[in-house]
């Protein structure tokens, strides 16, 4: 048990020890790898919150269904009853005109005097907010509810979740084909800033080798030294995505344009478990490949 511990002491000991040597090599390899890491963050960012308003926007499943403004209570009443009916319909909210004047208002917040004009005239019409069992009804209710009397107007959140979902793809993409070749220039740049450290221990490498260490016992404190970089890098990667992303996140959700969409951004705290999971192994994973082909020349029997 002392002889593994001993062991496993020196291996981690000796990475450590490479890491500190070479400070210029290893600071190189610190900020490819961030640089890897940041570009792969923003991304991976991007897309967390477009797949966050697919879901804000899947979740309603709805259509708004805008009445005309001369139809009686009765008549709206009526188209109420008749989408109810409707084959595929999960829930039906009455919208009136001064609900919808006030929503308006909740929207507009601080700037609620543009709208003072419409308290007396109030050209907001009443509506019915539909929500479907499946959003892929909506077009076939839509048709429907048409052929109504005193429809004005229907509008859907079906295209732009289509939209959304389109862009999620896109962005997936990018990052996948940006993640990979970002992934082969930091094991680039590893491999070979962990070569020069090989190639000026080639003559100790030559001699544990001489009187029988294995392969294993000599590459292993190389591996930990590329490892511990890859941590590093990890570590101060998420705490500038961190901060960035939280102060781009509160700016955004103050903005008007944000609170007339009525959409919420996902958190840092909510991505932070993922990320830091795939954080830690890119850079372990990096670190350690870029260890084991640096070192495949100096171990060959």
């Amino acid at each position: 048990m002392t002889l593994k511990y001993n062991r496993f002491g020196y291996l981690i000991g000796e990475g450590f020890s490479n890491v500190f040597k070479n400070k210029k090599s290893t600071g190189a390899s610190l900020m490819i790898m961030c640089a890897t890491m940041i570009i792969f963050g923003i991304f991976l960012a991007l897309g967390e919150n477009v797949n966050h308003f697919v879901a804000q926007v899947e979740s309603a499943q709805g259509i708004q269904v805008f009445i005309n403004t001369d139809a009686s209570d009765k008549e709206i009443q009526e188209i109420g009853e008749k989408i109810k009916q409707l084959s595929g319909i999960s829930k039906v909210e009455y919208v009136s005109k001064e609900a919808a004047l006030n929503q308006m208002k909740e929207r507009f917040s601080e700037k609620q005097d543009l709208l003072a004009g419409f308290e007396e005239n109030n050209i907001f019409p009443a509506s019915y907010v539909v929500t479907l069992t499946d959003l892929k009804l909506s077009g076939q209710i839509q048709e429907q509810i048409s052929q109504f009397d005193n429809i004005k107007k229907i509008t859907s959140k079906d295209e732009t979740v289509e939209t959304l979902i389109n862009l999620a793809n896109g962005i997936k993409i990018i990052t996948g084909v940006i993640l990979i070749l970002l992934i082969i220039i930091s094991i680039f740049i590893i491999s070979n800033t962990i070569k020069l450290t090989v190639h000026a221990r080639r003559k100790e490498i030559s001699i544990m080798k001489y009187v029988g260490a294995t392969n294993n016992f000599i590459r292993w404190p190389f591996i930990v030294e590329g490892m511990i970089i890859g941590i590093f890098a990890s570590v101060i990667s998420i705490t500038i995505v961190g901060v960035a992303y939280t102060w781009v996140a509160e700016s955004l959700v103050n903005s008007e344009f944000m609170q007339v969409i009525n959409m919420s951004l996902v958190t840092f705290s909510d991505m932070f478990s993922s990320i830091i999971i795939v954080y830690m192994l890119l850079g372990i994973g990096i670190g350690a490949i870029g260890s084991i082909i640096s070192m495949r020349k100096y171990l060959k029997v």
